[in-house]
């Protein structure tokens, strides 16, 4: 199973060679605690055919949202229980149901390209029972599944209590695969421009509603890959969901602002407030310097790179970088257990445990206060997350509010999300079709 021999993959077929590389990339995820993103980073580019790397992504996403479905099956299915040596050949296995259960390939293509990988992972022995179980799951498919189900019971559990109304509606929408949004670049004739470019290219893409407020938001019909859009290598698109678009319109600095972007990578967020407003004077931070020269890569592909100041330190401990000066806007996208984009990053589900919720919400609470010691008087703090559990968001902010008598809350309108208390917006997953997400603008008072 070992990632550094890819013989394997270099002499399998190239249906077997998919489903092996997504049965690796799953085996990782489960057993390891490896994010799905950053195993497909590595097993992505072993597959030269576009449609072969579009399979791989769409088997893993399947296999992680049915997960539960799929262990139930094989329990049921299996005279013997598959030990731990054996998570390769589990994971193929899931990949073969995803194959019939979510992706409907056709069968006899399905089951002879996962035996043929189960071969390539060295599991001749076990072919025939990949056979076996791949044509009882053809026969007897699976149950639908409540979409609670998917979800540990933990999180389960606090989304139902934070958001009893909503419950039902955030655990369906986490489980649909998420629409490519788009963010227009100002400084390329923004996005009636770009959505003429894309419709000449044959490219079906649509604006975002008027009401949810973010003036560069374009929607694709159909998934498109960045390097098939036309302007994503000119800095004229790039991909960015609504809801994180929907921060610039949030924090709305004025201009010629010193402004903070707090925890920056991997830079969507500050390239969008340069690309709107050039005049910024934007310091986007962050503590971890592999993911802020990724971000540094976007400032210098969407040509806000001369303009964009970076700096690899930790917001929270200002004493060890600041030079003292006041920002007059701060962006604080702070850390969080990102439960509002498990749409787009299902392995979320397996890997967020309930105790890492105290913890990140004490890294919140630090960086909150740092960020509102370097803010000047009559400032602005936007403070928000990709998470939907009230302990990260609301609960926060109305802490932070108790103990700052100096910090007052600036209402935000309805196209931000459903109202937190007169103090913040929630947009749930799935609402307009975007991710979740939380916002509170705090001003300073003068």
């Amino acid at each position: 199973m070992s990632k550094q021999n890819d013989s394997s993959v270099v002499k399998a077929a190239p249906g077997a060679a998919t489903r092996m590389l997504a049965a690796r990339v799953l085996a990782q995820v489960f057993t390891r605690g490896r994010s799905l993103k950053a195993e497909l980073a590595w097993a992505l580019p072993k597959l030269a055919d576009s449609r072969d790397r579009a399979l791989l992504e769409a088997l893993c996403f399947a296999v992680l949202r049915r997960r539960s479905t799929y262990d139930a099956a094989l329990q049921g299915w299996m005279q013997k229980p598959l030990s731990a040596r054996d998570a390769d050949l589990r994971t193929l296995l899931m990949v073969g149901f995803a194959q019939l259960d979510v992706l409907e390939l056709p069968a006899h293509a399905a089951l002879s390209a996962t035996v043929d990988a189960a071969r390539a992972l060295g599991r001749e022995r076990q072919a025939g029972l990949v056979n076996a179980i791949l044509r009882r799951a053809q026969r007897e498919g699976f149950p639908e599944q409540p979409a609670r189900d998917a979800f540990p019971e933990w999180l389960a559990d606090a989304i139902e209590r934070d958001w009893p109304a909503q419950a039902e509606a955030i655990f369906a929408a986490s489980l649909q695969p998420a629409p490519l949004w788009l963010r227009a670049n100002h400084q390329h004739g923004g996005r009636d421009k770009a959505l003429a470019v894309l419709a000449e290219a044959g490219i079906a893409a649509e604006a975002a509603e008027a009401s949810t407020l973010s003036a560069d938001a374009l929607r694709l019909a159909s998934p498109v890959a960045v390097n098939q859009l036309p302007g994503f290598a000119e800095g004229a698109l790039s991909v960015q969901d609504l809801s994180a678009q929907c921060a610039a319109d949030a924090l709305a600095p004025a201009a010629g602002s010193r402004v903070l972007d707090a925890c920056a990578a991997p830079g969507g967020k500050s390239a969008h407030l340069l690309e709107r407003d050039p005049s910024l004077r934007l310091l986007a931070l962050d503590i971890d310097a592999r993911r802020l020269a990724r971000a540094r890569d976007t400032y210098a592909r969407t040509g806000v790179g001369d303009t964009a100041q970076t700096l690899v330190a930790d917001a929270s401990d200002p004493g060890a970088w600041w030079d003292g000066v006041p920002f007059d806007a701060i962006l604080l996208d702070a850390p969080c257990s990102a439960t509002g984009v498990i749409r787009r990053q299902p392995d979320v589900m397996f890997h967020r445990r309930a105790e890492d919720i105290d913890a990140l919400v004490g890294v919140q609470a630090r960086l909150l206060e740092a960020c509102w010691s370097m803010l000047r008087p009559g400032g602005v703090l936007l403070y928000a997350t990709c998470s939907i559990l009230r302990a990260e968001n609301i609960d926060q902010v109305r802490a932070f509010l108790k103990w700052h008598p100096d910090a007052v809350a600036q209402p935000l309108g309805d196209a931000f999300g459903v109202d937190c208390e007169g103090v913040a917006r929630q947009r749930l997953p799935g609402d307009n079709d975007a991710d979740g997400f939380f916002y509170a603008r705090l001003i300073k008072a003068a």
